[in-house]
């Protein structure tokens, strides 16, 4: 089944070895099946929950793909996977994160896949970098904008713009 071309957001993060080499090896293996029309800047960020762990660098992406909600989720995880993620307790170091962020204005929610995600209004480590790339658009749930959004948000002096990127 095809579908037409969705615009996604993508939330991307690695405290467990090179953390860059990490995010760039992610980003080539999604552009192998999406196109990715933006990446934000790269942010050296504190681990929220389980803050005994090292710092994260995080990124968000937009990307345009005809891959349905959970093919897309298979997707992630497959990457996840090759780049050495293995199951465990949510909140533990790992060498990458894939997250959906949006999907296109729809709202999914089942056992395996919410969509917008559900704790993204509450991290600044996936705000303001969403915000670098897509400052107007609008929460389908809540009918707030990104910029909205980082406004409300705490936590933000964990949130740093990585020097190296």
């Amino acid at each position: 089944m095809s579908f037409q071309p969705v615009t996604v957001y993508l939330g991307l993060g690695s405290n467990m070895g090179d953390r860059q080499d990490n995010l760039d090896r992610a980003l080539d293996f999604l552009s192998q099946r999406l196109r990715i029309d933006r990446v934000s800047s790269v942010y050296d960020t504190e681990p929220v929950g389980n803050v005994e762990q090292p710092h994260f660098l995080n990124l968000v992406c937009q990307v345009n793909t005809r891959l349905a909600p959970r093919e897309l989720l298979t997707l992630a995880k497959s990457i996840e996977s090759k780049l050495g993620r293995t199951s465990g307790k949510s909140n533990a170091s790992r060498p990458i994160d894939i997250d959906i962020l949006f999907y296109g204005d729809q709202v999914i929610e089942t056992p395996e896949l919410v969509i917008p995600h559900p704790k993204l209004t509450g991290r600044a480590f996936v705000l303001i970098p969403l915000a670098e790339i897509a400052l107007n658009l609008v929460h389908p749930v809540s009918g707030k904008t990104v910029k909205q959004l980082v406004k409300e948000v705490k936590e933000k002096q964990g949130v740093f713009k990585w020097e190296n990127s």
